[in-house]
């Protein structure tokens, strides 16, 4: 019914790109995470966790000593026990958990059932106790906050090779014009695959991959005035409006759910 795994890896890490053929719910006791795939990169902050569904490829880059918690459901598993109770007593609208990778935000009643799952192991749906946890969890997952920690990554070659210029040093004060001729590029060609490949400009896309460069530097322990600095920016008031605009609440807020 549910398996777990929990291992231990040190900064710097990297898990190259890799399938489950379980849907995986990716956790981190301690430290902070970067998963890309599916065109997509998202970065995990303490508190948060990220849903994999089964067969996404994808990698993993730590930041700081990752205590990973990690834990596989078979697919089929994912439905949500109990859906309209839920909506009664929440006021949420249910979903299913693994319809797509996204990250959420982890309760104190949900990190405590990821930590008693992985520390059992496994959980057996003829187990009546084991299947009663399954549930709760189930329900935590399907109604869990969905945190806008995600950045949408092109597929033409030149427009990634321009995402992966900026992801290389997202504090970088590099013109657009000059990021555009190191892919083959011209400024109004980059400005057009970004906007249809990614729904973003060029500008906002280069500024959440900053505002997230910040929250992996918020991760690690540095102060918001290290993190609006190394991620680009020159005032700290600046840093913190695009932030709360962009993440709907404070850098502070962030570091310390």
């Amino acid at each position: 019914m549910a398996r777990a795994l929990s291992t231990t890896y040190s900064g710097g890490s990297t898990l190259h790109p890799h399938t489950h053929a379980s849907h995986q719910l990716l956790f981190a006791a301690s430290g902070a995470m970067t998963v890309t795939g599916d065109r997509t990169t998202w970065m995990i902050p303490p508190g948060r966790a990220v849903l994999i569904p089964a067969g996404v490829l994808h990698s993993i880059r730590m930041w700081g000593d990752v205590a990973m918690r990690s834990l596989y459901f078979p697919p089929g598993a994912e439905a949500p026990g109990r859906p309209e109770g839920l909506q009664l007593r929440t006021g949420l609208q249910p979903r299913t958990v693994f319809d797509a990778c996204r990250v959420i935000s982890v309760s104190a009643l949900l990190r405590e059932l990821i930590l008693r799952v992985a520390e059992l192991a496994a959980l057996d749906s003829r187990d009546e106790a084991d299947a009663r946890l399954m549930g709760v969890l189930m329900d935590e997952l399907a109604i869990a906050h969905i945190e806008p920690l995600l950045l949408p990554l092109p597929s033409d070659a030149r427009a990634l090779a321009a995402a992966s210029d900026v992801l290389a040093n997202p504090g970088a004060d590099a013109m657009t014009d000059d990021v555009a001729k190191r892919s083959g590029l011209s400024t109004r060609t980059l400005e057009r695959l970004f906007r249809a490949e990614t729904g973003m400009t060029f500008g906002l896309w280069r500024q959440k991959a900053r505002l997230l460069e910040s929250v992996r530097i918020l991760a690690e322990g540095k102060s918001v005035t290290d993190a609006a600095l190394e991620a680009g920016y020159s005032s700290v008031s600046a840093y913190i409006a695009a932030f709360k605009q962009t993440f709907g609440c404070t850098p502070g807020v962030m570091a310390n759910p």
